[in-house]
């Protein structure tokens, strides 16, 4: 694949739409052989392929960066844990996932609450629907259980005056991401799992032409 021709857009969209569960490339793999880039074409081609690639890893280590600037406040780690929901929730497998087992236990004691939680039927013309599908968690549209655990989370980092601490952890978890991805040579494997199996987006434009 030519992750030169990969548009940001297309990058984003397989990440939204890629299998959340998953696991983290093996550490060996993850800190072995670094070079640096021959042009800027070569840079923006593996840049994209590693964080495709290495997503999971650099998910946990942000996570992981922001826990250890909050060891001593407990209100901080869990405003961490509320972020780290909030995007997940983003992805639109680990939504549909989500959604659906919340929606199997509430059925175990409620069946008519559970049909309430729903998401509505999209019109259907010509045996296709109308528009794309919209992600729904428990009958409410998505985007409203990002905004609820991204404020929650906020709203936590204010009153335990961790904000500023937060942002440098951000700050230091983005650069240790780009900084990676940027070095890090991308391996056959990686090429070939990419190319194989999960690059949805990029070849869903090219069946639309």
């Amino acid at each position: 694949m030519d992750w030169g021709n990969v548009t940001t857009e297309d990058l984003i969209d397989a990440l939204r739409e890629v299998e959340w569960s998953s696991p983290p490339r093996p550490v060996s793999e993850f800190f072995s052989r670094f070079t640096f880039p021959r042009s800027y074409s070569k840079w923006n081609s593996r840049l994209k392929c590693n964080l495709y690639y290495y997503r999971t890893n650099y998910f946990v280590m942000i996570i992981f960066i922001l826990g250890m600037g909050f060891l001593r406040k407990p209100l901080s780690i869990i405003a961490s844990l509320l972020m780290a929901l909030s995007i997940v929730f983003l992805n639109d497998s680990f939504a549909v996932s989500f959604n659906e087992k919340v929606t199997r236990t509430v059925r175990k004691f409620s069946p008519h609450l559970a049909a309430k939680m729903r998401p509505p039927i999209m019109p259907v013309l010509r045996g296709r629907p109308s528009s794309k599908r919209a992600i729904h968690i428990c009958g409410w549209p998505r985007w409203v259980f990002v905004m609820i655990f991204s404020g929650a989370s906020c709203i936590l980092w204010f009153t335990s005056s961790s904000l500023l601490t937060v942002l440098w952890a951000l700050a230091i978890g983005l650069l240790a991401t780009l900084l990676h991805a940027s070095f890090k040579t991308p391996n056959l494997k990686a090429r070939l799992n990419t190319f194989r199996e999960e690059f949805r987006a990029v070849w869903r434009n090219y069946s639309d032409l």
